[in-house]
């Protein structure tokens, strides 16, 4: 899986001579966390909600509503933006995405390639792609299992889901803290889920849970 396929590739932007206030407003009214910024079509700095914030007069301030108002809209995104920004190509895995932000603790990377900005991939970007993997959202039957390390256990799986003329849509494997291999499987179709836990384990398969799931939209 690769940045490109998860990265949103639409990316509202702003110059280094953008105001403060303009920034901010824009970022208000588009609901953004952050704002890449762009000068001479190349990526020059980022601006986040956190940056804002700092350049905002503090609430204790003397100053008056005019003369904040004067200073926002004279302090310019040059004088508060980011410089050193941590990218990452569109070629890159999501794996290597999400290793990144949690390495740098930062939750957006700017998608950058040959000093050209092609999008931008944040936390959310990351859970959606999470969703999406697992097959969350997607109606049909959620079968989650633990599984020995032994040759054919999955084969065995897979052929009692066939018999029971079901189709697998997607599998996701972790390591599960009892030293086992777990497994979730997206299934597509209905089905009795009694009957099929019951085909599973004469077979000696672990069932951890098996559940009908809903479509979901909205993610």
């Amino acid at each position: 899986m690769a940045v490109k396929d998860f990265m949103t590739a639409k990316v509202i932007y702003v110059s280094p001579d953008t105001t403060v206030a303009h920034a901010s407003d824009k970022m208000k009214g588009q609901e953004l966390r952050r704002l890449p910024v762009i000068e001479n079509d190349r990526l020059v700095g980022l601006v986040t909600e956190n940056t804002m914030a700092d350049a905002m007069p503090s609430k204790a301030t003397s100053l008056s509503i005019y003369e904040m108002n004067y200073l926002l809209n004279k302090t310019t995104i040059r004088d508060i933006m980011i410089r050193d920004v941590i990218t990452i190509s569109q070629n890159a895995s999501l794996e290597d995405a999400v290793y990144t932000m949690m390495k740098h603790k930062i939750s957006v990377l700017p998608v950058v390639d040959n000093e050209q900005l092609y999008g931008i991939i944040t936390d959310r970007d990351i859970f959606k792609a999470f969703l999406q993997v697992s097959g969350y959202g997607e109606e049909g039957i959620r079968l989650t299992i633990l599984l020995d390390d032994t040759i054919g256990s999955l084969e065995t799986v897979v052929s009692l889901i066939s018999e029971a003329n079901l189709n697998i849509h997607r599998t996701v494997v972790a390591n599960h803290k009892s030293g086992k291999t777990l497994v979730e499987i997206q299934i597509q179709g209905q089905a009795d889920t009694r009957l099929l836990q019951k085909a599973l384990e004469e077979q000696g398969i672990t069932v951890a849970s098996i559940i009908q799931t809903e479509a979901r939209a909205g993610f």
